[in-house]
C-alpha cells in the first residue's frame, strides 16, 4: 500500500461486482466466479474449472469522488512448458463509461502445464497491488475490468474518497455463452474483447459465460443461464465441440435442443439468439480433434480428424453450421423470439484475408474489434434480434 493518500479501505463485497453469479470466500478474499456453485461440483474437468473462474467481463462498479484507486488482488495465471511466459493480466478503470487508466498485478500464483503430458506444476507467490491516481476529481462511477486471464481474488479495495456501490444503470443485461474466442482469447485488454466491445455499443450490460475450450453445451451451464437474470440471452456454439470432437451428429442435435430448452424454461419469451461459429479454415470441413503444433516456434492449431468421415456423422464446422439454421428455423416457428446467425457475418473470408488467425483459431485483437463491430451492428442495430423496440 502507498502512503501518500488518506486511505480509505472498503471491503469488497458482492454488491459492488457485475459479471458474477457467484462468489466464494477464500482465505485471503473474494474470488468471482461466473458459475454457481452446483454448476462448479459437476464440472468434469480443470479446462472449465479454471476457465469459469478466470473473470471475463467480471468488473467492480461503485461510485466515488476519489482520485487515486487501490487493489490488492491475489492472481493465478498459467503457463505453458517451453513457450514465453504471458504478458500480465490487464486492469482497465473506466470512468462514467470512458477507459482511463490500466494497471498490471505481479507475483501470484502460477500453474506451468505441459502440453504433450497435460502434467500441471503449481508455484505459489505472494499478492499484489493495482494502482490508480490522477483520476478525474467530482462524483463519478468507476468500473474496474478485472484481467480475463488470470484467477483473481479480491483482497482489498481502498480510495482517498468514501464509495458506494454504482447504482443500477437500467440498461438490459446480455447473458452470453462461448467458447475461448467469447472468453478472450488474444485480446489486449478486458474491455477488449469482442462481447464487452459489443456490449459497450449496444449499451447493456454484459454477463459474459465465454469459456475457453468449454462450450460443449452442458446441462449444468444451461441451467444456469435458465437461473440467471438476463434481458437478452446469446449461445455461440459449434468451435469447441468439433475441436475437441466430442459429439457425433447424432448426439449434437437433441444436444442443442436440450440446451435451448433448459434456457426457455427460465426465459420463455426473452429474446434468444443462436450464432454459428466464426471461419475457420483448418475445421471447416475437416473433423477434430485439434492438435497443437509447435513447428513455427509459437502455438498453432491443425485439424486431426479424416474429412471422409463427415459422411458417419463426425462434425465440422459447416456441418454444424447447417445444423443449427434447421434446428432454429424449425423451432421458431413456435417461438418467434428465437433467432439465428451465421458466425461468418461476424467474421469471415474477407475478416480472414484482413486480419488472419494468428495461431488458426483465435483472432488478434484487430480481429475481436472486427468481431465485436459486427455483432453489434447486426445485432443491436435497426432491425436486429436484440434491436431496442418502441410502442
Amino acid at each position: 500500500m502507498s502512503t501518500e493518500h488518506d486511505w480509505i479501505t472498503t471491503p469488497v463485497t458482492p454488491d459492488i461486482l457485475r459479471g458474477v453469479l457467484d462468489v466464494e470466500r477464500t482465505p485471503h478474499g473474494l474470488l468471482p466466479h461466473r458459475l454457481p456453485a452446483r454448476a462448479r461440483r459437476q464440472i468434469p474437468d480443470e479446462q472449465l474449472t479454471i476457465a469459469e473462474a478466470q473473470p471475463s467481463g467480471v468488473r467492480l462498479a461503485f461510485r466515488t469522488r476519489a482520485t487515486a484507486v487501490e487493489l490488492d488482488t491475489l492472481r493465478t495465471t498459467r503457463a505453458y512448458r517451453g513457450l514465453p511466459a504471458p504478458a500480465d493480466g490487464v486492469y482497465d478503470l473506466l470512468v462514467d463509461g470512458r477507459l482511463t487508466a490500466q494497471a498490471t498485478v505481479t507475483g501470484g500464483n502460477v500453474r506451468t502445464i505441459d502440453m504433450v503430458t497435460q502434467s500441471v506444476e503449481l508455484r505459489e507467490g505472494p499478492p499484489g497491488t493495482a494502482r490508480f491516481t490522477d483520476l478525474p476529481a467530482g462524483d463519478k462511477t468507476v468500473e474496474i475490468w478485472l484481467p480475463h486471464t488470470e484467477i483473481t481474488e479480491l483482497i482489498a479495495l481502498r480510495t482517498d474518497a468514501p464509495i458506494e456501490p454504482a447504482p443500477d444503470s437500467g440498461r438490459r443485461v446480455w447473458l452470453h455463452h462461448g467458447s475461448s474466442i467469447s472468453h478472450g482469447s488474444n485480446a489486449a485488454h478486458p474491455t477488449a474483447i469482442w462481447p464487452a466491445l459489443a456490449a459497450a455499443r449496444g449499451g447493456v450490460e454484459l454477463v459474459n459465460l465465454g469459456f475457453g475450450g468449454s462450450a460443449l453445451l452442458d446441462p449444468f451451464t444451461a441451467r444456469a443461464m435458465r437461473d440467471a437474470p438476463a434481458d437478452l440471452i446469446s449461445v455461440k456454439i459449434g468451435i469447441n465441440i468439433v475441436n475437441g470432437d466430442v459429439m457425433r451428429l447424432r448426439a449434437f442435435t437433441p444436444a442443442v435442443h436440450g440446451f435451448l430448452d433448459t434456457i426457455r424454461d427460465g426465459h420463455p419469451a426473452t429474446p434468444l439468439l443462436v450464432v454459428s461459429p466464426i471461419l475457420c479454415p483448418v475445421q471447416e470441413d475437416t473433423p477434430g480433434p485439434l492438435a497443437p503444433d509447435f513447428d513455427s516456434g509459437t502455438v498453432r492449431f491443425k485439424a486431426t480428424g479424416d474429412p471422409a468421415e463427415r459422411a458417419a456423422g463426425r462434425l465440422t464446422l459447416n456441418v454444424i453450421r447447417g445444423e443449427l439454421a434447421r434446428i432454429v428455423g424449425q423451432r421458431a416457428v413456435d417461438d418467434p423470439n428465437l433467432h439465428y446467425l451465421d458466425g461468418r457475418e461476424l467474421y469471415g473470408e474477407a475478416d480472414y484475408a484482413e486480419l488472419p488467425l494468428p495461431d488458426a483459431v483465435h483472432p488478434d485483437p484487430a480481429g475481436h474489434r472486427r468481431i465485436g463491430e459486427n455483432f453489434a451492428r447486426l445485432v443491436f442495430g435497426a432491425g436486429g434480434p436484440f434491436a431496442v423496440t418502441t410502442g
